[in-house]
């Protein structure tokens, strides 16, 4: 066990709290539009408040905090608070506001925020079960969850991912047609279209409301004649033998009857089709002390993933952290013989076939 001094201890607690205030500042930057508008030019308090529409005073205590705390630089803060002319250095820009760019995080901060705001359901579900839902968590949540995954799946799905396990790329560039289990917003659904033009796609979700972003989506996309999605529970689906490939992206972790939808996803493949899932790289085992991963995962379970599932009654109640053998242990129950880990290389998620 590695231990602290007090002082070691309160220091790592006092940079946690200032953290907390610059997720919370950069919440509001991305909300009220302060990064978009100074992505594209430095701006004095008052363009800056005009451009995105907001308060002047609270403009001006926003951008000051935020030069204060090193996002956004200032020409000369020797001079009058309206001279003053703030600007956003391009490579916090990227991650800021660059909705294609794996470094765009954001939305990571849309979803911690809109996790804070249920604190009080949160500690209710804490001490009397029963969780918060994701529909609770509201469209911060929805949106930050799939713009986060969003240039990953359009980037790397059909130019790394998939290509790194070649009979599963051959078959799709053979065409055919895949489901695509728990696709919230639609981009691995999409993703999968659009890296591969000979196949169709259906995606599945429960979340009516991703569903209708998923449509609106794969219109700007021009996807929509190949891309069907539907707003159904994937474990009420009655399609035996359909699909080539049947795929679930982060998200079995999360539901309350995983057994029920692997079953599911067995029964739609064809009896020599391909059934792909990606969860979380979490450590094999539990490390007592873990690295940054698990720490990260930990803290979605603690705040998003497990409450979520614990929403509902009898749920498996999984939370982020799945372990490998505790997945296996859903396909095996599900019917599945054998679980493959895949050969595909990445921080945070791992790749497992079930055969």
């Amino acid at each position: 066990m590695t231990t602290s001094t007090v002082d070691e201890f309160s220091e790592r607690l006092f940079d946690a709290v200032l953290g907390a205030m610059d997720m919370w500042a950069i919440y509001l930057g991305e909300t009220l539009g302060f990064y978009a508008a100074l992505a594209a030019r430095p701006m004095t308090t008052g363009e800056l408040a005009a451009e995105s529409e907001n308060n002047l005073r609270y403009t001006r205590e926003w951008l000051e905090q935020q030069s204060i705390t090193g996002i956004v630089g200032v020409d000369d803060p020797s001079l009058p608070p309206d001279q003053r002319r703030y600007s956003l250095p391009k490579a916090h820009a990227e991650v800021l506001t660059d909705r294609d760019s794996l470094s765009y995080l954001a939305p990571f901060v849309r979803m911690m925020t809109a996790s804070g705001v249920q604190i009080p359901a949160l500690a209710d579900a804490y001490r009397e079960g029963g969780g918060v839902s994701w529909q609770q968590f509201g469209a911060d949540m929805r949106s930050g969850q799939a713009d986060m995954n969003r240039p990953w799946f359009l980037s790397a799905l059909g130019t790394n991912w998939f290509p790194a396990v070649p009979d599963l790329d051959d078959r799709l560039k053979a065409g055919g047609r895949v489901a695509d289990i728990g696709c919230g917003e639609g981009w691995s659904t999409l993703a999968i279209a659009k890296a591969y033009p000979n196949v169709t796609v259906d995606g599945f979700d429960l979340d009516t409301r991703s569903i209708e972003r998923a449509n609106d989506h794969a219109d700007d996309l021009g996807l929509a004649d190949r891309v069907h999605f539907h707003d159904v529970d994937a474990g009420s689906l009655d399609r035996d033998g359909e699909f080539d490939v049947v795929t679930a992206f982060e998200c079995i972790h999360d539901l309350p009857y995983p057994v029920k939808v692997l079953a599911t996803m067995r029964s739609l493949a064809k009896p020599d089709g391909h059934v792909v899932v990606m969860d979380e790289k979490v450590a094999e085992a539990f490390p007592g002390r873990g690295d940054d991963v698990e720490r990260l995962m930990y803290g979605f379970s603690l705040f998003i993933c497990l409450p979520d599932g614990m929403s509902h009654p009898d749920s498996a109640a999984t939370g982020t952290v799945m372990r490998p053998e505790t997945l296996e242990a859903y396909a095996r129950e599900a019917g599945f013989e054998a679980v493959e880990i895949l050969p595909i290389e990445n921080d945070l998620w791992r790749f497992y076939r079930l055969k």
